[in-house]
């Protein structure tokens, strides 16, 4: 699959980019996907949540009525859950949701998910460029260049340029990456995906392995 290379001001630079079929021609694995997409969220939850139990309940230990004849359930003390102010049965506990995925399930995740952008057509390629100083103006008119101003687009740069990054850094559809950033979530959570010609090679040394 060939996609045409386009300068910064959205004009064709004539040349072409070849994507490689083994990464963006791949027929897209939805399982992967999903694994990669669950463990990226889950590994961003904070796991502080606490609720106390019916041991951790500050109150009195006087047993409120007779175990038994009184028609009800046995409740114990003020500390019981079946009372206002009790503890909670079985309440949840700080604990850890992160959980380990294999790196070819990862890779494989990614790789749909470029796929899923090539057929999509969502997928522009631009020449190697950078910003002589942070302004999100310059940045807007890139993207109304590209007729992207109304997307929500992914910049990925094969290492991190923080003048690029600053002046996008404002805006609440544009996103700019180094290429060690992007993963599955990053990919399908924009509906427009912006490569620059040397992201594009580094993609390729990264997924295809010699």
């Amino acid at each position: 699959m060939e996609l045409n290379i386009f300068n910064i001001k959205g004009e064709d630079t004539g040349r072409k980019a070849t994507l490689n079929d083994d990464i963006f021609a791949i027929e897209p694995n939805d399982h992967a996907i999903y694994l990669d997409v669950r463990q990226h969220m889950a590994n961003k939850r904070q796991g502080t949540h606490k609720a106390k139990e019916r041991s951790e309940v500050t109150g009195s230990t006087r047993k409120l009525i007779r175990q038994k004849g009184g028609g009800g359930a046995r409740r114990g003390d003020g500390n019981s859950p079946l009372l206002v102010g009790g503890g909670r049965i079985f309440g949840p506990k700080p604990r850890d949701y992160a959980f380990k995925l294999n790196k070819k399930v990862k890779l494989l995740a990614r790789k749909s998910a470029l796929a899923y952008k090539a057929k999509e057509n969502a997928i522009v390629v631009l020449e190697d460029f950078t910003l002589d100083k942070p302004r999100t103006k310059d940045f807007i008119a890139i993207t109304k260049s590209l007729h992207l101003e109304d997307k929500k687009v992914l910049v990925v740069f094969p290492e991190t340029n923080k003048t690029v990054y600053l002046s996008a850094r404002n805006l609440e559809k544009a996103k700019v990456i180094a290429l060690s950033e992007l993963n599955t979530y990053r990919i399908l959570n924009n509906t427009d995906l912006v490569l620059t010609e040397a992201s594009l090679t580094a993609i390729e040394k990264m997924f295809i392995k010699p």
